[in-house]
């Protein structure tokens, strides 16, 4: 007799498949239990919707996943933390500070349980995180742990290297052409 399965029943079958059962078997201890119900009728047609609607739905939420995974591909976050001296951190950086990062970079929220941080980091420095988004996609993101006194050293940096390229830029500008040598001998 065919039957389609409620739930799990261990050596016959996942819920939700149709299986081949003996008679008595289905009778006397499969349905009573209501572990299945028979495949005829409208409960052959209700596992058909079921079915197709569960593949729709594992398809949009396949493709939110890669949407996902394509907005943190390359991604780099910042995550301050205190120090001592040297470079050894005041606590550590776990999985969830880096949800949370994350989320605060791209809106994006992840489980902390689907970060690949095996042990809490603790130390400054440049770490490739992956990331699960979804059973079978996954992402690498940089995370630079630092200090906020790094942090503005950094942008007082880039402001230097900026004025330096803006300062660059208007002597180019208003360096007058150099005649060529050719052009003067042609004259």
């Amino acid at each position: 007799m065919k039957v389609i399965l409620q739930r799990d029943v261990p050596k016959v079958g996942k819920g939700g498949e149709i299986v081949n059962v003996s008679d008595g078997y289905a009778r006397n201890y499969l349905f009573p239990r209501q572990y299945a119900v028979p495949a005829t009728g409208g409960f052959l047609k209700e596992h058909q919707a079921r079915a197709e609607h569960d593949k729709a739905r594992e398809a949009k939420l396949h493709q939110v996943a890669e949407s996902a995974a394509a907005a943190l591909e390359g991604l780099s976050i910042i995550i301050k933390g205190k120090v001592g001296s040297g470079t050894k951190l005041y606590g550590s950086i776990t999985a969830q500070d880096v949800a949370e990062g994350i989320k605060q970079a791209t809106g994006i929220e992840v489980d902390k349980r689907r970060v690949g941080l095996v042990d809490p980091i603790k130390t400054l420095g440049v770490y490739p995180i992956p990331v699960r988004v979804a059973s079978d996609i996954s992402v690498t993101v940089q995370v630079d742990v630092t200090t906020e006194q790094e942090l503005e050293r950094r942008a007082q940096e880039a402001a230097l290297a900026e004025a330096r390229a803006a300062e660059a830029a208007a002597t180019a500008e208003s360096a007058e052409p150099v005649p060529d040598a050719t052009e003067a001998e042609e004259s």
